[in-house]
């Protein structure tokens, strides 16, 4: 339990920071273009919007998320745009209050759900804990498309860790959605933290395949907002530089990336 409240702390604490971002904006700002191609900063909140609605119906109504995904089937890849389209039509105040809403009221459902039994949602099944941690995923990754399109630098934090580690955990998914057998052999991942002196690792200190780097750049490929081109990851083995290559950690089709000189 103490676990599972640190993962939704983290979550509530990074939309705390996006929502800082775009608390003030006028409501003209809204309908800035993001880095997603036809996504505005409404599109962004929206989509947020639109996945924690839907994560808390997963815990709250498993039959009716469950109705959910045959909809989603039935339309994979555009269902995800619609929700977001829908929500962004919204009066900015009336969106954000939304969100804030949302975003409580998953949290307080996260917390309630018994230990051991795992969510349905649009990849595999999960916990509450790595739910909390997708969460925290996608809100920062939609975090650093509005950063982008307002120019607001951003301060990396410890957060990042929790995001990378599911970064090196969907390291198979990511070879499943690109239809491709993913390596038998573990990789070893070695990033440096944003204090720039803490080194966080996964997988093997033996492992003939690696990945290293700082952990921000592993974050921004990982959750595809950044090419890899731009970053400064390097790979050891041809394995490994092939995972950097398809490396996705959010649920759903195989990403189309972001062009190389965009960051």
């Amino acid at each position: 339990m103490a676990e599972l409240q640190r993962f939704i702390d983290d979550l509530c604490a990074e939309s705390d920071s996006l929502d800082a971002l775009v608390a003030d904006l006028p409501d003209t700002r809204w309908a800035d273009p993001t880095p997603a191609e036809g996504w505005t900063i409404a599109h962004q909140i929206g989509h947020l919007l639109w996945t924690d609605e839907a994560a808390l119906l997963a815990i709250t109504d498993p039959d009716g998320f469950t109705a959910q995904l045959t909809v989603a089937a039935a339309n994979p890849g555009g269902f995800v745009d619609a929700g977001a389209a829908e929500h962004a039509r919204r009066p900015p105040a009336e969106l954000l209050d939304a969100w804030r809403s949302a975003r409580t009221r998953l949290a307080e459902a996260l917390l309630a759900v018994p230990p051991g039994q795992k969510i349905l949602w649009y990849g595999p099944p999960m916990k509450a804990a790595s739910m909390a941690t997708a969460r925290l995923m996608e809100t920062w990754a939609h975090g650093q498309d509005v950063a982008d399109a307002l120019a607001v630098p951003r301060k990396p934090t410890e957060r990042l860790k929790s995001i990378a580690h599911l970064g090196v955990r969907t390291r198979d998914f990511a070879y499943a959605v690109n239809e491709l057998a993913p390596p038998a052999e573990e990789f070893r991942v070695e990033l440096t933290a944003p204090d720039g002196v803490s080194v966080w690792t996964w997988g093997p200190e033996d492992a003939a395949q690696k990945v290293t780097g700082p952990a921000e750049d592993f974050c921004l490929l990982v959750t595809q907002r950044a090419n890899r081109a731009d970053l400064a990851l390097e790979a050891t083995g041809a394995d490994a530089d092939a995972w950097l290559n398809i490396a996705q950690a959010f649920a759903g089709p195989a990403g189309g990336g972001r062009e190389a000189g965009t960051r």
